[in-house]
């Protein structure tokens, strides 16, 4: 089931860089990801709220999941100039807050989408 949603948001997002192309804001990125997805048939919730829990009591700090796909795989989108391992660490954190399994890390803001797709899996 996961390599068939990422295989749908990856085919989605090559249709947005298409269309947008790089240098636009991560939140351009995200609003037309959303809507491509849905136009796919997708269900996708976006700025999804992430608990934490700190010795058992919940602190509310603002996280939130960009894009939430089929409430299994998580997304983050990015538009920066190259992606680096504190990406790759926020990704694998909102991962296990969220306690899902599978997540995309995407930065729109490269010249072909492939070199900005990181696929992330909890527990690897």
């Amino acid at each position: 089931m996961g390599n068939r949603i990422t295989g749908a948001v990856i085919g989605a997002a090559i249709e947005v860089h298409r269309t947008l192309g790089p240098g636009l804001l991560e939140s351009a990125y995200e609003a037309a990801l959303k809507k491509e997805m849905e136009l796919r048939g997708l269900q996708v919730r976006q700025q999804v709220g992430l608990p934490v829990i700190y010795k058992g009591e919940k602190v509310d700090l603002g996280y939130r999941i960009d894009l939430l796909v089929e409430d299994q795989v998580v997304i983050e989108v990015k538009s920066v100039d190259a992606l680096h391992d504190v990406h790759l660490a926020q990704v694998l954190t909102y991962l296990r807050l969220s306690k899902r399994r599978l997540g995309l890390l995407i930065n729109f803001n490269v010249a072909k989408l492939k070199d900005g797709i990181r696929r992330v899996i909890q527990g690897y």
